[in-house]
């Protein structure tokens, strides 16, 4: 007998996930997951990782639900490529920069520099 595959879409996926989702931040994951998905329309998600993360050509990012006391994203570099937008991202690492969000107050102060980096990132991937 054979058996049938079903796949789901990345965004179907990641509906699933968030529904079981049981998470102190879960709210805020599901906000910065519309910002996120409403800054760019190239962007696409999945889960990988064992989190929402989200790619579009390359992966560029997923959400860290290991961290305490906020929440983490970690965005992906390629080619020493960087971006600078110090007001929401940290780190000096070579390939990557993390991103935390405290509550929903903090995420709504944060949110237009976060809309303006997803852009300025996806101009950069295209670039290459």
């Amino acid at each position: 007998m054979a058996i049938k595959k079903v796949l789901i879409s990345g965004r179907a996926q990641v509906d699933q996930y968030m529904d079981a989702l049981d998470h102190p931040f879960k709210n805020e994951i599901a906000e910065l997951r519309s910002i996120i998905l409403a800054a760019n329309i190239k962007l696409e998600e999945r889960i990988k990782w064992n989190s929402p993360s989200f790619y579009y050509v390359k992966d560029l990012a997923a959400f860290n639900l290991r961290a305490k006391g906020y929440v983490q994203i970690i965005f992906i570099f390629y080619d020493g490529n960087m971006l600078d937008e110090p007001s929401i991202l940290q780190g000096d690492w070579k390939d990557r920069r993390e991103a935390r969000f405290y509550d929903m107050a903090d995420i709504d102060q944060k949110k237009y520099a976060l809309t303006r980096f997803i852009n300025s990132w996806i101009k950069l991937i295209e670039i290459k």
